[in-house]
């Protein structure tokens, strides 16, 4: 067998096995949800015997599952809550169904609202949040920043086709929020595209799922003259260049110009013929509303504008919960084992 044959086969088998492993978890993770609602609308249903009912069941399950983890008084007080929270559903919503039951407790805790908890339940399911960035997105108050931002500042309709146009929409927000603790308090934009860079991990959650950075002063040359994108970044889902570029000023309509002629050398020089059209995004200190629509309206590249503010610069209570590059990960453990879940 040829060498690249073995390593298809091997490739092949690979990949069975972690469409399995993946699998396993996911429908071991709904049985164990489903389990711990029962359990919850019986604990419910005897609600009258109070914690004394909470504490000899914490015994008695206890003495028979000694190996289990999930049955401590405070999960099963838990259980009863994760009931109460979903008991008028037939079912349980799909998005609360796929996520470990610690990010159902993170979001029955902090989101009270359930059409805003299932909405961050869905973008935690579809992005595969860890822990630590579903809570930050919730303090950081995503949904407010990107759900019920109705009127976002872009061209995307008149310049980009659906479904293309829908998610390049989708996926702006206003304002961004980045961490960036080096940064000093009056600065000017290249030390801002410096302090984002050493920061990427930060920037790369608070663009959000699907940006991948390609590099910073991405040098283009048309003519005799080299030109430099501030960030240059590729989305997966999209399937696009997405060029940022970096203002430490309000806004101002030769912005636009500037990004317009970017995107079209990005067009011409580095999109392949696979790749969708790329886009524009345009991050300014401050902005008018009025003066960003006059901007945008005869430009033929899709270009949406934001604005940002730096984390160090709020309360000392929302930097507090802000997470450090270590804490950072995109992706559910999946060596954690349920049963840990069900204890924390």
């Amino acid at each position: 067998m040829l060498e690249k044959d073995f390593k298809r086969v091997i490739a092949t088998i690979r990949d069975e096995i972690i469409e399995t492993q993946v699998y396993i978890m996911s429908d071991a993770n709904k049985r164990l949800l489903n389990l711990y609602f029962k359990l919850g609308k019986i604990i419910y249903e005897n609600s009258k015997w109070g914690n004394k009912f909470i504490k000899e069941l914490e015994t008695e399950l206890k003495l028979d599952f000694p190996n289990s983890k999930g049955f401590s008084a405070r999960n099963l007080v838990r259980m009863k809550k994760f009931y109460v929270e979903y008991k008028e559903e037939e079912i349980l919503p799909p998005a609360v169904a796929k996520l470990p039951w610690t990010h159902n407790n993170i979001l029955i805790d902090k989101v009270k609202d359930k059409e805003k908890r299932l909405w961050y339940a869905n973008e935690a399911a579809n992005n595969n949040w860890s822990k630590v960035v579903l809570r930050h997105q919730i303090d950081m108050n995503l949904y407010e920043r990107k759900a019920l931002l109705t009127n976002k500042e872009n061209n995307f309709k008149n310049t980009l086709i659906e479904p293309q146009s829908d998610l390049a929409n989708d996926l702006q927000k206003d304002p961004y929020i980045f961490n960036l603790p080096l940064l000093k308090e009056k600065y000017i934009e290249k030390e801002l595209e410096e302090s984002m860079v050493e920061r990427i991990k930060n920037v790369l959650l608070e663009l959000g799922e699907g940006f991948s950075f390609v590099g910073n002063q991405y040098k283009i040359t048309v003519g005799d003259s080299d030109y430099f994108i501030d960030m240059l970044f590729y989305h997966l889902k999209l399937h696009c260049y997405i060029a940022v570029e970096l203002k430490a000023v309000s806004f101002k309509p030769e912005f636009i110009g500037q990004l317009n002629f970017y995107l079209t050398a990005l067009d011409e020089q580095v999109k392949d013929e696979r790749d969708f059209p790329s886009i524009g995004l345009l991050l300014c200190r401050d902005k008018d509303r009025l003066t960003v629509e006059y901007s945008l309206k005869n430009i033929s590249k899709p270009i949406g504008v934001s604005s940002y503010e730096i984390s160090k610069y709020m309360p000392k209570d929302i930097m507090d919960k802000l997470p450090t590059e270590e804490d950072i990960n995109l992706h559910i453990d999946i060596d954690e084992t349920i049963e840990q879940e069900g204890e924390k």
